[in-house]
C-alpha cells in the first residue's frame, strides 16, 4: 500500500504525527475517521498522487500519532486542536495553503479548520457528515439509534473505556458488514492501533469534545461565519444522511457547495474507491 510514499513521524508542536506523503503538484491533506487511521486512503491516495502532493496523517489520539493529555473541557481533542496539528504539519512540509479532504471525524476537523483559518484552505471536501451541531440539533430516535456510539463514547470516563477495553476487537468489528469492507492490511493497522488503551481513551475524548467543546464552537459560528473555500460534500447512499437535505444544510455553512450521494456504505473510500476518487479528483483538479 502507498507505493512511492514516504512514512515519517513528524513533530507538530502539540503532537507527534504519523504521516505518509508522496506525489507532486498542489498540496492535498487527507484526514481519516473513527475507528481508522490514515491507511483508509490506501486505494485513493496513490492515484491522487499522480497530480497532487498528497499528505495523509493519523489524527492526534488515533493510529500511531501521540495522545496528548486531556483536560476537563476536552479541548485537547476538539476539532480545533486537531486542526492546529494539520496547520503545523503542513508548515513543516513547506505548505502554508493547501486543499483538504476529511472523512467522518476527519471531516469535522476539516470544516472546523476551514472556518477557523480560511486563508489556509484552498478547497474543502467532507465525506459522510453534517456539521456536528446540526446533527445534535436534529437528534431524534432514528439518529440516536443509528448513531448510538456518539452518546456512548461521550459518557464520562472511564465507563466506555472499560467496556471497550474488555474486548476491543469485538467492539471494533461488531457492526454488521464493517470488517468485510476493509482490506486485510488496512484492518490489521486499524486493529493494532485500536487495541491500545490510550487510543480507546483518546477516541472517547474525541466524542466527548464533539458533544461539548465542538458543539459550542459550531453554535457560536452559526449564522455568523461561513466556510470561504469551495466545498464538496459526498455522502453514503446507504447511510443515514439521505434522510436529510444534505446540500441545503451545508449551504447554511458555506456559499459554494456542491456534492452528491455515493453508492456505498459509510466507508466510501474503501467500499467505493472508484467513485470516491473520481469525485475528489474532479473537484480538486486545477
Amino acid at each position: 500500500m502507498f507505493e512511492g510514499f514516504k512514512i515519517q513521524r513528524i513533530e507538530a508542536g502539540e503532537a507527534t504525527l504519523r504521516v505518509r506523503h508522496g506525489g507532486s503538484g498542489p498540496p492535498l491533506l487527507l484526514l481519516h475517521g473513527h475507528p481508522q487511521t490514515h491507511v483508509m486512503w490506501h486505494l485513493i491516495a496513490p492515484r491522487l498522487a499522480r497530480e497532487f502532493t498528497v499528505v495523509a496523517m493519523d489524527l492526534r489520539g488515533y493510529g500511531e500519532s501521540s495522545k496528548p493529555k486531556t483536560t476537563a473541557d476536552h479541548e485537547p481533542y476538539s476539532k480545533r486542536a486537531m486542526g492546529r496539528d494539520c496547520l503545523a504539519l503542513m508548515e513543516r512540509l513547506g505548505f502554508t495553503r493547501f486543499d483538504l479532504a476529511g472523512h467522518d471525524r476527519g471531516g469535522r476537523v476539516a470544516y472546523r479548520l476551514a472556518l477557523d483559518h480560511p486563508e489556509r484552505i484552498g478547497k474543502l471536501a467532507v465525506l459522510d457528515i453534517l456539521p456536528t451541531a446540526e446533527h445534535f440539533r436534529r437528534t431524534d430516535m432514528n439518529f440516536a439509534l443509528a448513531y448510538w456510539h456518539w452518546f456512548f463514547l461521550a459518557q464520562p470516563s472511564p465507563l466506555p473505556e472499560k467496556l471497550i477495553g474488555a474486548d476491543p476487537d469485538w467492539f471494533f468489528g461488531h457492526r454488521p458488514g464493517r470488517r468485510s469492507v476493509f482490506a486485510p492490511e488496512a484492518e490489521e493497522d486499524y486493529l493494532r492501533c485500536y487495541r491500545n488503551p490510550d487510543t480507546i481513551h483518546a477516541a472517547c475524548e474525541d466524542y466527548r469534545a464533539a458533544a461539548t467543546y465542538d458543539f459550542a464552537l459550531d453554535e457560536a459560528d452559526r449564522g455568523r461565519k461561513k466556510i470561504a473555500a469551495p466545498l464538496l460534500v459526498l455522502w453514503s447512499a446507504r447511510g443515514l444522511l439521505p434522510a436529510y437535505d444534505v446540500l441545503a444544510i451545508w449551504r447554511d455553512w458555506a456559499d459554494d457547495v456542491r456534492g452528491s450521494a455515493v453508492e456505498s456504505g459509510h466507508f466510501m473510500a474503501e467500499e467505493a474507491p472508484e467513485a470516491t476518487y473520481a469525485a475528489l479528483r474532479s473537484f480538486f483538479a486545477r
